[in-house]
């Protein structure tokens, strides 16, 4: 099995923001408000999406920034980043901010990484809000340049969007299709196939980064975020019938000049 099969999708943010609660809550549909710090968990789990079988590597960092180390090889392994904060505590969104800039000086190809950026505890928002969602997605779509990010809310506790973030992260990997199951899934087989086979002639030469290459883009299905859309698709769109028939009357034109030439001999 090729390794670009298996997705390492690796969890940042500040210690308290509720990271293992999102983790554990979309794996074990379990929560507790106990809090217990974080070195550094890996989940392994396989999913069938549409008889393609996606292996993922679910890792929750440390919310403490004494493992410098351990972070900057998270960083360098991850194909996919999701950066929690919490919504009632503004020094977590700075945490979010700090964990993106790591992100950008360590990986050149940050701009086509998939990232969510999640808003935890939203259901402590309307008394407890320090964190308003347009600042967030003016920070993501305005402040930083264009990426291959979404900005979600969530909450751990009350089981509210936390799937929601794992699905989007799967179709900004391009893995997860979008649209109706029915056409999907053929679908999403074809183009998983045409994936590998197109990255394992370039395995001997691959670099030595983990992300998804955007040479990959036409293979699989475009993210949630239309603004996100490759600009292959637009290689292929049919031709225009206009088109066709503007050309078939300048080949008309030229056999007649080539048939004159002919009776002037």
């Amino acid at each position: 099995m090729s390794d670009l099969e298996r997705i390492r999708l690796v969890i940042l943010g500040g210690a308290g923001v509720g990271k293992s609660s999102i983790v554990k809550r979309f794996l074990f549909k379990t929560y507790t408000d106990k809090y217990r710090a974080t070195v550094e968990d890996l989940y392994n789990r396989e999913y069938d999406l549409g008889g393609v079988t996606l292996k993922v590597d679910i890792l929750d960092t440390s919310g403490d920034m004494q493992f410098p180390a351990m972070r900057r090889l998270s960083i360098a392994t991850a194909h996919a980043f999701m950066l929690v904060y919490a919504t009632t505590s503004g020094p977590s969104f700075q945490c979010v901010k700090q964990c993106f800039e790591e992100i950008r000086e360590q990986r050149a190809d940050f701009q086509d990484i998939p990232i969510v950026i999640a808003g935890n505890k939203s259901d402590l928002a309307k008394t407890h809000r320090e964190v308003k969602l347009e600042e967030v997605t003016d920070w993501v779509y305005c402040e930083l340049p264009r990426l291959r990010a979404k900005v979600m809310e969530c909450s751990a506790k009350e089981d509210s969007n936390v799937t929601d973030l794992f699905k989007t992260l799967l179709s900004l990997s391009r893995f997860l299709p979008v649209g109706s199951s029915n056409e999907g899934t053929s679908g999403l087989k074809r183009r998983s196939s045409a994936y590998v086979s197109a990255s394992s002639s370039r395995n001997k030469n691959r670099n030595a980064s983990p992300s998804i290459s955007s040479d990959k883009k036409s293979s699989l299905v475009d993210a949630v975020d239309p603004a996100t859309a490759s600009s292959s698709d637009a290689k292929l769109k049919p031709r225009s019938r206009s088109l066709i028939r503007r050309a078939s009357r300048k080949t008309k034109q030229q056999i007649n000049n080539a048939s004159e030439d002919c009776n002037l001999q």
